[in-house]
């Protein structure tokens, strides 16, 4: 289906005597042709929150729909190896840490005692190398800890990136692997995929403007000039398939849309000439419509076939019954 557009309007206004009265000159001018075709509504992004590390997934923060920041915690995996490796990295920190308060004690011992002579060069050595042993061991214990801490606080699935939640495969009490996903996020904001048939492919070109439909599939409702969102095309995929083409357009506040949800786009496709006319000048009467015609001189009353014209304004175009030069007499 073709919706024609009023592009470039060159139309010559000329008071009549009266007040009451305009006339306008026709001449035909430039209009657009609408191609109306169904987009669909697809994120730019859709990223996974994958747990990091495997265990039992205890609580999930969100659900199908949520919104999130990248960093949110959306989920918590626990593993219950960690906190006894933890119970077992803290005991052998506190034996270390023992053995090693012994061995700074007879290290002192040493210490003193060799000056006056009352122990060997041999055992001060050996005295001193087992302080530096234990030290090293309690060091490397607690390296050990740290990272069984690390893998506890892994635990934590994090949102990549800001976006809307999209689905959350896996629920609380489930077992999980490290690298499974927790839920996918619809991120970098939205944009209409688009598909048209292969002969308006030369029509399509970055930066084309078009038109998005209200949400709902009613076409009465859906192209009504109040509920259009103005928007462009960014991007032409090079490839036809089954005799489409394919492309991505962007639209001003697409945020409350669903992923997926289908909506009407109206897309210009052809240029051509047409009369364009005031809504306020078409009478009807009987079911036919009516101009009210100044020629030679005399006012008529023709009969004429007329078409909307969607946008802001309150024009229709007029198919048949005018020529050029024609003076349109409205009220």
């Amino acid at each position: 289906m073709f919706l024609p557009m009023l592009r470039v309007a060159s139309l010559a206004l000329v008071l009549s005597s009266g007040v009451q009265a305009a006339e306008i000159v026709m001449h035909p001018v430039d209009v657009t042709d609408y191609k109306s075709v169904f987009g669909q509504v697809q994120s730019r992004d859709v990223t996974p929150a994958r747990a990091r590390i495997g265990g039992t997934l205890i609580s999930r923060a969100v659900e199908e729909g949520s919104s999130v920041k990248a960093g949110d915690v959306i989920a918590v995996v626990g593993d219950e190896k960690l906190g006894l490796q933890m119970q077992a990295l803290d005991a052998q920190i506190a034996a270390v840490g023992s053995q090693l308060g012994n061995a700074k004690t007879e290290f002192e011992r040493a210490q003193s005692l060799l000056p006056r002579g009352f122990t060997t060069k041999a055992a001060y050595d050996q005295a001193k190398t087992n302080v530096d042993v234990l030290t090293h061991q309690l060091e490397a214990t607690k390296a050990q800890r740290a990272v069984v801490m690390q893998q506890s606080s892994e635990g934590q699935v994090l949102a990549p990136k800001a976006g809307r939640v999209l689905t959350t495969p896996v629920i609380p009490g489930a077992v999980v692997m490290a690298g499974e996903t927790v839920a996918r996020i619809a991120a970098g904001g939205f944009f209409v995929r688009l598909s048209l048939p292969e002969r308006h492919a030369a029509a399509l070109a970055v930066g084309t403007p078009v038109s998005v439909g209200a949400r709902g599939l009613d076409p009465a409702n859906a192209t009504a000039s109040a509920n259009l969102r103005k928007g462009r095309i960014v991007k032409v995929y090079p490839e036809i398939e089954g005799g489409r083409v394919a492309a991505d357009a962007e639209i001003d506040a697409l945020g409350d849309f669903f992923v997926g949800e289908r909506v009407q786009v109206l897309i210009p496709v052809a240029k051509r000439q047409a009369f364009v006319v005031p809504r306020a000048a078409v009478a009807t009467r009987a079911g036919v419509d009516y101009l009210q015609v100044s020629r030679n001189g005399a006012t008529v009353s023709i009969a004429v076939i007329v078409a909307p014209l969607p946008g802001p304004d309150d024009r229709v175009e007029v198919l048949s019954g005018l020529v050029d030069g024609d003076k349109v007499i409205t009220p």
